[in-house]
C-alpha cells in the first residue's frame, strides 16, 4: 500500500517513543490514523498489538 510521510511532529513523537523503550504501530491503510503504541509487553501480547493495529477491518 501506498503511504505518504509522516508530518514531522510525529516523526519526533515516534523517536521520543522508541528513545523510552516503546514500539509504534500503524494501520497502513491510507489515511487511517490509528496507531498503537506500547512498551514492555510480552511477545505475545506485542504480536496482538500488531496485529490490532495492522487490521483495518478491526476499526
Amino acid at each position: 500500500m501506498h503511504r505518504t510521510t509522516l508530518p514531522i511532529t510525529e516523526r519526533i513523537a515516534d523517536a521520543a517513543a522508541l528513545l523510552a523503550g516503546k514500539q509504534t504501530v500503524r494501520c497502513p491503510y491510507p489515511g487511517c490514523g490509528v496507531r498503537i503504541r506500547y512498551g514492555h509487553t510480552s511477545p505475545e501480547e506485542a504480536k496482538r498489538l500488531t496485529t490490532l493495529a495492522t487490521d483495518h477491518t478491526r476499526h
